[in-house]
C-alpha cells in the first residue's frame, strides 16, 4: 500500500474527473491521500471530501504565496478548524522566495503563525520552501526552542545541508515525481539518504507527474511510479519502500488511522 501523503484533489486537473482520479489511485495501490489546502476558501471543500471519502484526509493552511490575502487568518483560526477530525495536518505553509507573490515579511509571520498551530493541536506541519533555505530554516530553529512541534518539509528540492538540518530538527522529508527528472541527480543522492523512517513520498498532483507520465496532469496513482524510482536508488524492492513510507506517515500524522 502506498500513500500519497501530499495532493490537491480539489485543483483543476483533477477536481473535474475526482471520482476517476481516486479510482485509479486505489486501483494503483494507493490505500490514503492527504489533501492539502492552500487557501481559506478551499477548506471547507478540502474538508468535505475528506468526511466523504474515507482514505482522503484534509489539512488546513495557507500557502505562501496566499500570505498576503490572508493576514487575518491566525493561530486560533487554524486551531478551530483542526478540531475536524479529518485534518491530520497544518499547511501548507513556509516561504517562497522564488516567485515572491506575497511579501516576504508577511510569508515569515504567517509562517509562524501555522507553526504555533502545530504546536498547539500536535498535528504536523506541512512546509514548503522555494528558495528560501536560510530563513526556513532559521525560522523552524527557532520555533522550535519554544517548544517542539512535528513536521514534514513537502517536495523536497533544497540542498542536502537544509536536508540534514530539518533532520536534526526531527522533521520528515516528503519526496515528489521531482526525482524521477534527468536532471535531479542532488535530489536523488538526498533521497537515497534520507533516513528509512523521516521518508515520506507524494505526487504534489496535479503538479510535477513523474516519469514515465511527464507532459501529463499529476494524480495520486502515479505515486507508485516514484515510489519504484525511490526504491531502485535505494537498493530495495517497492514493497519494501511502501510499507516503510506508509509507516512513516502514519506515526508522523498520527490522527489518521489505517
Amino acid at each position: 500500500m502506498f500513500v500519497d501523503s501530499h495532493c490537491h484533489l480539489n485543483y483543476k486537473g483533477l477536481v473535474e474527473h475526482q471520482s476517476e482520479v481516486l479510482n485509479r489511485a486505489r486501483e494503483a495501490g494507493v490505500g490514503a491521500m492527504l489533501n492539502i489546502s492552500t487557501r481559506e476558501c478551499e477548506w471547507d471543500d478540502v474538508i468535505g471530501l475528506a468526511e466523504r471519502e474515507s482514505d482522503v484526509w484534509a489539512s488546513v493552511g495557507i500557502h505562501p504565496h496566499e500570505a498576503d490575502a490572508h493576514v487575518g487568518v491566525d493561530t486560533a483560526k487554524l486551531v478551530a478548524k483542526a478540531q475536524n477530525p479529518r485534518v491530520i495536518g497544518i499547511g501548507e505553509t513556509g516561504l517562497d522566495y522564488y516567485y515572491d507573490h506575497s511579501d516576504r515579511a508577511q510569508q515569515r509571520a504567517g509562517f509562524r503563525e501555522h507553526i504555533a498551530a502545530s504546536r498547539e493541536t500536535g498535528l504536523p506541519l506541512i512546509v514548503h520552501t522555494r528558495d528560501a533555505e536560510a530563513d526556513t530554516a532559521e525560522i523552524l530553529t527557532d520555533e522550535m526552542g519554544k517548544g517542539a512541534y512535528p513536521g514534514v518539509i513537502h517536495c523536497f528540492t533544497a540542498s542536502a545541508e537544509f536536508g540534514r538540518k530539518a533532520l536534526d530538527l526531527g522533521l520528515y522529508i516528503s519526496i515528489s515525481g521531482i526525482v524521477t527528472f534527468k536532471n535531479a541527480k542532488d535530489l536523488q543522492d538526498v533521497a537515497r539518504d534520507i533516513p528509512e523512517d523521516r521518508l515520506l513520498i507524494e505526487t504534489d498532483s496535479p503538479f510535477l507527474a513523474p516519469v514515465p507520465h511527464r507532459g501529463k496532469s499529476c494524480e495520486p496513482a502515479f505515486v507508485a511510479s516514484t515510489a519504484q524510482f525511490i526504491a531502485n536508488l535505494r537498493g530495495i524492492k517497492v514493497e519494501e519502500l511502501a510499507r516503510l513510507s506508509s509507516d512513516n506517515f502514519y506515526r508522523l500524522f498520527s490522527k489518521a488511522v489505517r
